[in-house]
């Protein structure tokens, strides 16, 4: 069974797709570990309610005087330990609001992909033409739905790509758009972005798992 392990820091509704999907047979995968840099991300009790393996590894505080960096490196090392204990096939970064390195992705290569709230360009480029030919701002970061609005968007959505080392670029395997509507708040703008960002998930991790099998059935055959 292809194996899928979670990194969040959130509430983990995107997990909670995936986990609902499994139950239902509907995945072809099985999500083995959840992990968070928060102790009270509730993704962690959706995981232990379905019996997942759940782990924190939370990121000390630098000690005046310390080495940021080597405390963020070590912090890595500990966190790319737990996951590969698991041996995945997939990497999901779910909410998880952590960069994540090079050496990290070296771990785990063209295994690791991100849910991002916002459209992003299969260039790498700044800027995104939606279905209707509008080019709007590939917007990049962690406040990609409130800068939607800041900027008068009509048009957001949510992507799902491969991870390289620049923040929220990387080959787009599935997007969505999301309307803008008057009105719309951060809140209510983001809720709507989630339920696109539940289906796409799910079919993005089904066909990651569906080319996982094919490749292993040719390797069998040879």
């Amino acid at each position: 069974m292809y194996q899928v392990a979670v990194l969040l820091s959130g509430s983990g509704s995107n997990l909670q797709a995936l986990l609902d999907a499994e139950a239902a047979g509907a995945l072809g995968a099985e999500v083995v570990l959840v992990v968070s840099d928060r102790a009270d991300a509730s993704g962690l009790q959706r995981a232990l309610a379905r019996q997942v393996a759940a782990a924190y590894v939370p990121l000390p505080a630098t000690p005046r005087g310390a080495d940021r960096a080597a405390v963020r490196a070590a912090w890595e090392r500990r966190l790319a330990d737990v996951v590969a204990a698991f041996a995945p096939d997939l990497v999901l970064l779910a909410g998880f609001m952590r960069i994540l390195s090079p050496a990290f992705l070296d771990r785990f290569p063209n295994r690791v992909i991100n849910q991002h709230p916002a459209l992003l360009p299969d260039d790498g480029g700044d800027t995104y033409v939606t279905s209707t030919g509008l080019v709007i701002p590939a917007l990049r970061g962690a406040h990609v739905v409130a800068e939607a609005l800041e900027r008068g968007l009509p048009i957001t959505g949510c992507s799902i790509h491969r991870v390289t080392p620049r923040v929220d670029d990387g080959p787009v395997l599935a997007r969505a758009e999301v309307p803008v509507l008057p009105g719309d708040t951060p809140e209510t703008l983001h809720e709507r972005i989630k339920v696109e960002e539940h289906r796409l998930i799910v079919e993005v991790v089904r066909s990651l798992a569906q080319e996982h099998a094919c490749a292993e059935r040719e390797v069998q055959r040879r």
